[in-house]
């Protein structure tokens, strides 16, 4: 089996859109996670460029470059954690010492390869992360403040509304009254 390094795999919908896809092509396909799958030995008639055109068409991108695939790799453990609440991180872990453990690299590296890569440092996309999740909690309005601020790991609800405020422009609450749909897909971030 070889792995694929795929960008923009944000969702389980993606997983299985992907999956079709490739098994579509003829492919062999195994394991899929987030940002990642397992295909067979590719028959006469697939390229890489083909599964390359493939996943373009459906807004991935297949990532060759080793550095590249580590950014992937740090988006993927981010968004599994922060957006879908994994819980893989240690309570008293914070989010460097985090990447460090599952991806075996020194922060400062991870850091620097991301900042390069993305155009933002880690810490601002874990911020774009969480208020994506408040904004998703915020418009279907299950859970309060409070329980945002605790599920994301914040010191206090208070440091969260500031949070919000300084990326949205809005308060939670004017956020949740103007019942906007403000959110930005995940892939965007």
């Amino acid at each position: 089996m070889t792995t694929l390094t795929i960008r923009n795999m944000v969702c389980n919908r993606c997983k299985r859109v992907v999956r079709d896809e490739l098994e579509a092509m003829g492919l062999t396909v195994g394991r899929v996670e987030l940002g990642e799958v397992e295909i067979g030995e590719l028959p006469p008639s697939v390229t890489m460029d083909d599964i390359r055109r493939v996943l373009q068409d459906n807004e991935f991108d297949l990532v060759d470059d080793r550095r590249q695939s580590l950014v992937e790799h740090t988006k993927v453990l981010l968004i599994n954690e922060i957006q879908h609440l994994k819980g893989e991180r240690l309570p008293t872990e914070n989010i460097s010492t985090f990447l460090e453990r599952k991806l075996g690299y020194e922060y400062s590296y991870l850091s620097s390869l991301f900042s390069a890569s993305e155009g933002q440092n880690v810490e601002k996309y874990v911020i774009a992360l969480k208020i994506e999740k408040v904004k998703e909690w915020l418009r279907y309005g299950e859970l309060t403040l409070s329980e945002m601020a605790w599920r994301l790991g914040y010191s206090s609800v208070q440091h969260l509304s500031n949070q919000f405020r300084q990326v949205v422009g809005q308060t939670p609450g004017q956020f949740r009254k103007a019942a906007q749909v403000n959110r930005r897909s995940l892939d965007t971030l």
